[in-house]
């Protein structure tokens, strides 16, 4: 056994408890003597996990701002020719959102946390509508971080793990499941989630990110839902056109304020990731890509005003895949990198170049598809500030294109996506758009479209891994997520 200590929230909230180490692939621990801890502070500490893991710029880590090339390094190049094997990033991404075997204290594991929270809340004597909202939020959150382990690995262990009863006492290895399988089984846990939602009432009061209001939590898993179904366009349109038409009726998020993340990080742990390791660790290891860069400067996008400064009255990137000196290229601002900006991981801007997507695909969302990308390009400009008059002379420079919507769509939801690296990394998957062109130094035989599985995976659940490698065509970046079809 050993102590770790762990701070939640806003209030900074401290508390110690007892935890035993658990294998990482059955996420094991003594389900007999389990530790009690409200309910309430694991599912904050399973917030603050997924925003740290899923914002984090660290490249022992998350280096999803390089599988869409927008941001360079300096002295340390081997992320951006996506070397994944120096540094474990799989294992590393699998076990933070996994396992809390793997925690630290600034980030324990995010589904162990939520499956916790779920067991333990039988036992708090809350009752009725509250705590049916308290289920919701665990569930909803539970669908966001299942999601994203298949949108980065496709298959993955997920109806035979991290139970959340006693029976769970095996060291057996657990099957994959079937990507597809698994996100229907996804939806259906956000149809269940939403019909438990009692908006009249109160959800968990330590919720990081909507304080327990529970309408907000509604517009959240209906627009997660409506993710989810556009994501399956290309697999299984009818179906994607079901799903998002009905998630779409039920009620999106309607402006910024609905976002799902923190409009303001509070300084101290929870402060902004990107922070911690741009400005706090003192290394000046990241830029602005060229890749980037350069296709904003051609397009005269304002945003880069918000974003970056300038060298020589000039906004300058560094060249993607190679060294950079950090002086000689633009820098991230405030708006990106300060220790209280804003980190999102759904929201609005990222919903409505969904809903222009789903209009273009034929799909009744409540406008058409140019209506809603002028909207989507003045979302983003929006939630950073910039004059309505340069948003709306950009828009008219850089029109809608009816024959080429993917690359339309594509190219400017990879720009609003800036700074959200999974976000674009499905865009980009999904549209085909803008085109990477692999570092000339790669580790890897293209730009990677999945990551592989953990190395951990072979070692402990060798069967299945193997298995799983097998069916989805190879263990390899190369290898498309079932819903990357074109």
């Amino acid at each position: 056994m050993k102590k770790i200590f762990l701070i939640i929230g806003l209030a900074s909230l401290s508390l110690t408890f007892t935890s035993c180490e658990r294998d990482i692939t059955s996420l094991n621990e003594d389900p007999k003597h389990p530790t009690i801890v409200p309910s309430g502070v694991l599912f904050a500490s399973a917030e603050h996990a997924l925003l740290d893991q899923t914002l984090s710029p660290n490249v022992n880590r998350n280096i999803s701002r390089f599988f869409t090339q927008q941001w360079s390094q300096t002295t340390y190049v081997d992320e951006s020719n996506y070397d994944m094997s120096t540094r474990p990033i799989p294992r590393n991404h699998y076990n933070r959102m996994m396992a809390s075997a793997s925690a630290t204290v600034n980030s324990p594991g995010v589904l162990s946390a939520l499956r916790d929270a779920r067991r333990f809340l039988e036992d708090e004597g809350v009752s009725g509508p509250q705590k049916n909202n308290n289920i919701a939020m665990i569930e909803l959150v539970n669908v966001y971080a299942w999601a994203n382990l298949v949108d980065t690995y496709g298959d993955i262990p997920y109806f035979g793990t991290l139970k959340a009863t006693a029976e769970n006492t095996g060291d057996a290895e657990i099957p994959y499941d079937d990507a597809k399988t698994i996100y229907m089984d996804l939806i259906k846990r956000i149809d269940a989630a939403l019909a438990l939602i009692n908006t009249s009432e109160v959800g968990y009061p330590n919720d990081l990110i909507y304080k327990g209001d529970m309408s907000r939590w509604k517009k959240m898993g209906n627009s997660l839902k409506f993710k989810l179904a556009v994501t399956l366009s290309d697999v299984d349109p009818a179906l994607a056109k079901t799903y998002a038409e009905a998630a779409y009726s039920a009620g999106l998020f309607v402006d910024k304020n609905d976002n799902f993340g923190l409009q303001t990080f509070p300084s101290g742990l929870l402060s902004n990731p990107v922070y911690q390791d741009v400005i706090q660790s003192g290394r000046n290891d990241f830029v602005p890509s060229d890749v980037l860069v350069n296709f904003m400067n051609t397009t005269v996008d304002p945003r880069r005003e918000a974003w970056f400064t300038k060298i020589s009255n000039a906004f300058v990137g560094g060249v993607y895949g190679g060294q950079n000196v950090f002086d000689n290229f633009s820098h991230f601002k405030s708006s990106i990198s300060g220790e209280n900006a804003q980190g999102f991981l759904l929201d609005y801007t990222e919903i409505m170049f969904l809903r222009t997507e789903a209009a273009a695909r034929g799909f009744n969302v409540g406008s058409t598809p140019s209506a809603l990308y002028e909207k989507a390009i003045t979302a983003s400009m929006t939630e950073y500030g910039v004059d309505p008059a340069d948003a709306s002379t950009f828009i008219a420079s850089n029109p809608y294109n009816a024959s080429n919507w993917k690359k339309s769509v594509g190219e400017q939801a990879w720009i609003a996506m800036f700074n959200k690296g999974f976000q674009a990394w499905n865009f980009s998957r999904r549209l085909d758009f803008p085109v990477f062109q692999n570092p000339a130094n790669s580790s890897v035989k293209g730009v990677p479209v999945r990551m592989k599985y953990s190395d951990q995976e072979y070692l402990l659940n060798n069967t299945n891994v193997t298995k799983a490698a097998a069916k989805i065509g190879g263990d390899e970046v190369t290898t498309k997520i079932f819903w990357d079809k074109n």
